[in-house]
Parts: structure tokens; sequence; C-alpha cells
């Protein structure tokens, strides 16, 4: 299983991108702040100012803080020409970034959803589902910051119109952003980490939400909080949020994998009891379905119980990755079984220090 690297000096990558230097090509990507754009290191565009760019180790993780391919260097691509019809489903996404393309959509417009899921995927090692979704992730979470001017958060975003902007912003959060500042609401920050970019969501109460932005299950998360707490989510600052960056840091590093951050998860009586003996599983150790059922007062209800692992939106805080099954293998993780694997593998080898 790889895991990402930890990237060069700012001051490094930010040379070699004046130097136009080839021995970075897959090292990093740099994206310029007033554009709104991501290149490699050796685009021939006009350079940016150091104050200006964000540097990545993935194009994911570009595409997740809401940058778009440039089309003269093409980040996204290897060194062939994308087929065709890459390059069409690409171009579709940026005629509106924060919307959705359904299959009925696709087939509107002579596209077989089957073969574009299947070219996407190889030559991009992800869907298109999850690029755009990534996309309208992006585009939201990165512009907006405690509900500021939505002018200010369009600019750059890759939308031409407000209305535009307006309808992403909504689809994903709720009320436009003009709309938040009259209430109470849900803050929100993005988190990058070695598995990839994290949401995270808090108000008052404590942590609401831990989830990977790649997960399918987020959007559906957000809505159901929005839903439950009658409020909206809107990125920004809180001091619990600050507190799960800075401790979601020192649980990847191995300097401190507990957690105390206050949590306020949302859920029935019976996934509040699951998720309370999830935390008493410790560090380092992992139980079975059977195990949680047992305790939970009901041994038959193991089923029960991976539905309530599956809905926990607390992830890593909360750790349902812990649960495997009898026989020992693996199962049932909506962030991918290879990162169920790695903060495993993490976890035990912090134990045996």
């Amino acid at each position: 299983m790889k895991t990402l690297e930890l990237l060069p000096p700012s001051e490094t990558m930010y040379r070699a991108l004046l130097n136009r230097d080839p021995s970075f090509e897959g090292i990093f990507f740099v994206a310029v702040r007033t554009t709104g754009i991501f290149c490699r290191p050796t685009c021939s565009a006009k350079k940016p100012a150091q104050e200006n760019v964000d540097f990545f180790a993935t194009t994911s993780e570009a595409l997740e803080s809401g940058y778009r391919p440039c089309l003269r260097c093409n980040p996204m691509d290897s060194d062939k020409r994308p087929p065709k019809l890459i390059e069409r489903l690409r171009a579709e996404v940026e005629r509106a970034p924060g919307g959705r393309l359904t299959d009925k959509e696709l087939a509107a417009i002579a596209i077989d959803p089957s073969t574009a899921r299947r070219q996407f995927k190889r030559h991009y090692g992800m869907t298109f589902q999850a690029y755009h979704r990534a996309r309208r992730m992006g585009l939201a979470l990165s512009q907006v910051r405690k509900g500021g001017r939505v002018d200010e958060a369009r600019n750059g975003s890759g939308f031409e119109s407000e209305s535009g902007f307006r309808e992403a912003f909504t689809k994903l959060f709720g009320d436009p952003p003009t709309a938040t500042k009259a209430r109470a609401v849900l803050f929100a920050e993005r988190i990058e980490t070695p598995l990839g970019a994290m949401i995270a969501v808090a108000d008052d109460e404590g942590l609401r939400l831990v989830e990977f932005v790649d997960r399918r299950a987020t959007e559906r998360e957000l809505s159901i909080l929005r839903k439950r707490l009658r409020t909206n989510v809107v990125p920004g600052e809180h001091r619990h949020l600050e507190a799960v960056r800075s401790q979601l840091a020192d649980y990847f590093s191995g300097k401190n994998l507990e957690f105390d951050i206050p949590l306020a998860p949302i859920g029935s009586e019976f996934q509040l009891r699951a998720w309370k003996i999830l935390r008493s599983i410790p560090i380092g150790e992992t139980r079975s379905y059977s195990w949680m059922a047992k305790r939970l007062g009901h041994e038959n209800a193991r089923r029960a119980v991976g539905r309530a692992n599956g809905t926990n939106m607390i992830c890593i805080v909360i750790p349902c990755h812990r649960v495997i099954r009898a026989d020992g293998t693996l199962c049932g993780y909506g962030g991918g079984l290879w990162r169920k694997k790695w903060l495993l593998d993490h976890e035990q080898r912090w134990k045996a220090k």
C-alpha cells in the first residue's frame, strides 16, 4: 500500500517552479490562488508571486481545495494525451463544476455512462463521480470563510455567475453564504492528512463530523446534520476545529494517538450507545461485531452493529476502523479498506513502541 510522501520545503518547490525543473515532475503540483488553476512544476505559464501559490502532493488534493486543472500543462494527464472522451467529460464538468452529471444527462449528450466510468478510472485512477465531487466540494469549502461576501467567494471559483455559485453552495451546505450570517451555524474546515483531505464540522456543543472528502456519503451526511440540527454549514473557524486539526496531526505523526475533544454526534439511542462502545476499544487493538453486539445486549444484532458503525460521522476519533470480522479479516469501512488497514497498522506500530 502506497502512502503519501511529505512535500519538499516550500522554498525548494518555489525555486523548482521558477526554474521549471523537470526533476520535480510528479513530486508536487502548484496552484495559483488568483486564477484558481493548478499546474505541473514545469508549466510554461507566467510564474505567480510566492504568496499566491499553494503546493499539493497529488492532483486530488488540488481538486478538493477548489482548483481546476491548467489547460496548458494538463496536470491531470500522464505523458500521453488523454482520450477524447475524457477531455470532453472534463469540459462538461467545467461548464457547471458545482452541479452533477447523471447517467441520463451523459446519455443525452451521446456519452455512454459505463464507458465514461471505465475510461476515467483507467486514465486517472479515480472515478468520474469522485472527480466531479472533489470539484464541487472544493469550490464550496475553499471560497467562503464565515459567511463572507458572495462576490469575493465566487472570484476564482470557476463560476461565471453569482447565481451559479449560490446554487452550488446551497446544494452542499444549505442557505447561500449571505444568509448564514444571521443565524447560529455549524463551522466546517478542510484538514490535510496523509490519507487524503478530510472535512471536520463543529459547533459549540462539540465535534459533529470528521470524514474523508472523497467519500460518497460525505455530502449526504452534511445534509443530515443540516436537517437534524435545523441549521447550515459554513466554512469557518472554531476552537473545536482547531483542536481536531492539531490532534489529527499528532495522531498521524505518531506523537499522540489519543483524542480529547468534546463530541456531539447525531444519531439514534442505539447508534449513540454503539459509538460509545467504539471509543472503549483500546488503541492498537481490534474487536469483532459479535463482541459489540454482546456489549449492546443483543447477541444477534451483528448487522445492526455494522449499520451503526457505517453511519458513524466522526471517523478516527470514534474508531469504527477497530472493528473487524471474528476471523480477523477486514470489512466494512466507508473510507476504503486500504485506509482501514493503514490506520490499524499505524496504531499497532505505535503500541509496539
